[in-house]
């Protein structure tokens, strides 16, 4: 068995499959001739870089994303209201290292879901944890976890996450026992953690989707008073392209 063989299965054990790569790739090419210390130098970039992909990777199935999206091929041409130097400034995500929350708003179809998956795979690339929900399905599962005893067990689960996304909430009405979760939520979150939030119901009339003044009144506290706010307008984004 040859010495560069014997290496690369010895990578391939190991599991250094960043390595094994960088190392086929380098015996496959006529580069110049290199030190020993730059060859393991460019061994382990590449495997750190392997190893960064890889929990990138795993972040984003992991979140659930209605979309496979990214902040960079979002359409500032349609006519939506929407501010690319706003989404620049948000795009680092310092929102959620200040533990800040965005509530997206604005008719069906203009691109809410989009844009919240984008920031959140944004955020799934610079490390952070991340969890995407249709508003109604969560507290369906938060009913179910109520009966099966395992409620605050995913109430710690939520919790850990960096990023909470909250898709098409106010779609339908919030029954008592919604509020109330939704309420235990953001109180687990609040100050600690960030949440997204996508709605067609403008901000100003969440109050009346959540029925009950004691507990609207501290559901919006933990939301609104720390929040960026984007408010979409115009056509349906699905409509414009139709139309090109």
């Amino acid at each position: 068995m040859s010495t560069t063989t014997s290496i690369q299965n010895r990578l391939s054990e190991l599991r250094f499959h960043g390595m094994q790569k960088a190392y086929q790739a380098y015996l496959a090419t006529n580069q110049p001739a290199i030190t020993a210390s730059e060859l393991v130098d460019h061994l382990l970039q590449a495997e750190w870089e392997y190893r960064q992909n890889r929990q990138i990777a795993s972040r984003i199935t992991q979140a659930r994303f209605r979309y496979q999206a990214c902040l960079q091929q979002i359409n500032y041409r349609a006519a939506r209201n929407l501010s690319k130097e706003q989404i620049l400034r948000l795009s680092d995500c310092s929102f959620i290292a200040k533990k800040e929350n965005l509530l997206i708003t604005g008719s069906t179809g203009v691109g809410k879901s989009y844009i919240a998956s984008a920031f959140g795979q944004q955020a799934c690339s610079l490390g952070y944890r991340v969890l995407y929900f249709n508003t109604m399905k969560l507290f369906s599962k938060m009913k179910m976890a109520k009966a099966d005893d395992s409620y605050l067990k995913e109430l710690n689960r939520i919790e850990k996450h960096h990023l909470l996304i909250l898709d098409d909430f106010g779609l339908q009405a919030f029954d008592a026992q919604a509020c109330l979760s939704l309420l235990e939520i953001l109180e687990d979150r609040h100050g600690k953690t960030s949440t997204i939030i996508n709605s067609q119901i403008p901000v100003k009339n969440w109050y009346e989707l959540l029925g009950e003044q004691t507990i609207a009144d501290a559901v919006l506290d933990r939301l609104v008073h720390n929040a960026h706010r984007i408010e979409l307008a115009g056509e349906s984004m699905r409509k414009v392209k139709n139309m090109q």
